[in-house]
């Protein structure tokens, strides 16, 4: 049995927002599916994903991803893998080429429950979508993934003409907010 080390990360996210709903309904899913980590609990999974901004915090990293014709954070599935953190940074590189980045803080950044649609024979699904703050600088080269139509940076400032992804707008306001602490 896997020791799940995000139980502890959503419970110091809850305290320092107890209100947020969508961290008790994460909380409960992950404290209820013990097989919350892999793509066969089909009513939905963990994934992890990385906000990647540049170290003046102007710019963020986004993929347009294939199946969902959105612009998002790179990020995927657990499989298996209790360590958020660990598939977060795994998805950073897999994705988006980089090799010179730091995580923020291994505190979560943000978190996010999405529906998928069905695609092909996957039934539609949530992903409970655990989200970290990663810096890197915009200069270093890219590659994009065969899982994106495109990789680029984006100033902060276009980011609510560039997509209707709510969690998207919403993890660029909190950027700020969090990078002035």
């Amino acid at each position: 049995m896997h020791r799940n080390p995000l139980k502890e990360l959503l419970r110091q996210y809850r305290d320092c927002s107890p209100s947020n709903e969508v961290a008790k309904a994460f909380t409960e899913f992950v404290n209820t599916h013990a097989n919350c980590f892999e793509r066969s609990q089909e009513e939905g999974h963990v994934t992890a994903s990385a906000w990647i901004v540049d170290p003046k915090q102007k710019q963020v990293l986004l993929i347009h991803h294939k199946k969902l014709g959105l612009w998002l954070q790179p990020g995927g599935h657990c499989d298996g893998d209790p360590n958020v953190v660990r598939v977060a940074k795994k998805e950073v590189r897999e994705e988006t080429g980089l090799k010179d980045f730091r995580i923020f803080s291994e505190e979560i950044f943000d978190l996010d429950i999405h529906k998928i649609p069905q695609w092909k024979t996957v039934p539609a699904h949530y992903h409970y979508d655990v989200r970290f703050l990663i810096y890197a600088n915009s200069q270093q080269p890219i590659a994009m993934s065969g899982e994106s139509n495109a990789l680029r940076w984006f100033d902060f400032s276009g980011i609510s003409e560039m997509t209707p992804d709510a969690s998207v707008i919403r993890m660029a306001g909190k950027v700020r907010l969090k990078l002035r602490d």
